[in-house]
């Protein structure tokens, strides 16, 4: 079940990044995207555990066991979008003829 949810995740995300990438094709590059998208999942797991430790010092397992569940839902979030290959913008115009001659014409954050 969670290889499922994992490829439904990528899928949701890439789709989204085709999306934003056909309606903004000269004013957006994606790896930017990705990589600021990375630093705010960050910072929020980071602070759902620090909620998850208040709780537990509270006494509060159960709120406890939520943050907790829910900051590692997020990092499993980051494993996924960290892994998603964004076409570089130079690239992006000649993907097709490069593609056949150059294997690296996307990157992987």
């Amino acid at each position: 079940m969670t290889q499922l949810h994992d490829l439904r995740l990528r899928l949701l995300v890439q789709q989204e990044s085709e999306n934003i990438a056909s309606s903004h094709p000269n004013d957006l590059d994606l790896s930017v995207v990705q990589a600021r998208c990375l630093c705010w999942l960050a910072l929020l797991a980071e602070a759902h555990e620090d909620q998850a430790s208040d709780a537990e010092r509270r006494g509060d397992t159960e709120q406890a066991m939520g943050w907790f569940a829910d900051s590692m839902r997020l990092r499993d979030v980051i494993q996924v979008v960290s892994t998603i290959e964004i076409p570089l913008p130079s690239s992006v115009d000649s993907e097709a003829d490069d593609d056949q001659f150059s294997g690296e014409s996307s990157l992987a954050a």
